[in-house]
């Protein structure tokens, strides 16, 4: 309990001391000539977590863990550029979730190292059509699996609707050809890609056992080696940018949006069975989704709603599962908050979270409930975030968190 305390103590004093971006604007956007026409934009975002739970296991030596504990949650540098209307390119690096068990005391294992989280160059098809190519985040299936780590509204993603991160792709980025534009109020983005060789799954198929998600591995890349996706979305009221592929979380109030969109990913032979006698065969991996998105000012005194709702059917394959993440079945996800009508900078949004999974492969179901509240200092640019997370996993006893995160992104 002192712990928790002492949390929330934290985050009184941070809203005591913050000192955030008054006038964001353009941010960090350097012009090369007089017009503007030529520029290059920097992005940088820092977010940093201190979280209390008081479920976690013992260590590797058998010692009780820390129930409070420190991390960056992500540390980020993004880089666009123009000289020309008609092509652009981006750059985006950096790291995610540094803690005191995966640091390293020079800097030099995996975890400690930035990587490319985007690189890809864009060439213009007319005013509101593109084509790119690179390792990229124009993604298929839905909102979520498109949106942006700036302005989540809630604390963190739902895991699970980055449906393909680390099994086809490299932290949600795949690389590979994409195109994306708008017809009026309808927007798309297409993308075909390269399947992933060493992903997540490092297990073999049993005999007559579950599906693996080896295809590229183990059947080569003639067979199981392209990736296809896709997302569409309508917007009903005002129209969202898709000049980066990034989908904001929360405007908090600044625009009325009600957009619903479906999406699909497909990897033909991504995954892999093995028959009574060891013989390996392919099956197609599948995932669609369906979702509505809805963001609006209420009333005059600065509230605000945000909604939005999911629903995700995967197939992985043959009661795929892997760890607690991914597995063949089926998701409901939906959250809600509201900005309190106080006029002034500061915002306040309590919000509530939920998801129901369905788990084929062991004909059972999880559930995880999020409340939390942001603290808008000026904007997502300092904000100020404190959720209480509980997951239910199966017959598995519940996992309860507080974190407390704390961003600023210039």
């Amino acid at each position: 309990m002192k712990k928790i305390l002492f949390i929330i103590g934290l985050l009184f004093s941070a809203l005591t001391f913050s000192q955030g971006s008054p006038d964001y604007e353009g941010g960090l956007k350097v012009k090369i000539n007089e017009e503007g026409t030529k520029y290059f934009r920097i992005i940088s975002w820092a977010q940093f977590w201190a979280q209390h739970n008081s479920d976690r296991p013992l260590d590797a030596n058998g010692n009780e863990q820390s129930d409070l504990n420190f991390s960056i949650r992500r540390a980020r540098i993004l880089m666009y550029a123009q000289i020309s209307p008609d092509f652009l390119i981006l750059t985006h690096f950096g790291l995610n979730s540094l803690n005191a068990e995966n640091m390293s005391p020079t800097g030099t294992r995996d975890a400690s190292q930035l990587f490319f989280h985007d690189v890809w160059a864009q060439y213009s098809l007319g005013k509101n059509h593109a084509i790119g190519g690179g390792l990229h985040y124009w993604n298929g299936i839905s909102r979520l699996n498109n949106q942006s780590t700036l302005n989540i509204m809630t604390l963190d993603n739902q895991r699970q609707a980055w449906a393909t991160l680390g099994l086809s792709d490299q932290f949600a980025r795949h690389l590979g050809v994409y195109m994306k534009g708008s017809f009026g109020k309808l927007q798309y983005r297409v993308s075909i890609n390269e399947a992933e060789t060493n992903n997540l799954d490092v297990s073999t198929p049993v005999n007559d056992g579950p599906a693996s998600y080896t295809g590229r591995r183990l059947l080569g890349s003639k067979e199981a080696g392209k990736v296809y996706a896709g997302y569409f979305d309508y917007a009903f009221f005002d129209s969202e940018s898709n000049f980066l592929p990034y989908k904001v979380g929360s405007y908090v109030g600044t625009k009325k949006v009600f957009n619903i969109g479906a999406g699909f990913f497909l990897h033909p032979s991504g995954a892999v069975v093995a028959d009574a006698t060891g013989n390996l065969s392919g099956e197609d991996v599948s995932i669609f989704a369906v979702d509505a998105f809805y963001d609006a000012p209420l009333g005059s005194k600065g509230g605000a709603i945000t909604a939005y709702a999911l629903y995700q059917n995967a197939d992985y394959g043959k009661d795929f599962r892997l760890g607690t993440t991914y597995e063949t079945g089926s998701l409901v996800h939906g959250h809600l908050g509201y900005v309190l009508p106080i006029q002034t900078k500061a915002k306040i949004q309590p919000y509530l979270s939920y998801d129901s999974r369905k788990i084929d492969a062991i004909d059972d179901n999880a559930s995880q409930l999020g409340i939390g509240t942001n603290f808008y200092l000026s904007g997502h640019n300092s904000k100020l975030t404190l959720e209480y997370q509980t997951l239910k996993y199966a017959d598995n006893d519940a996992i309860n968190t507080i974190t407390l995160q704390a961003m600023i992104y210039l």
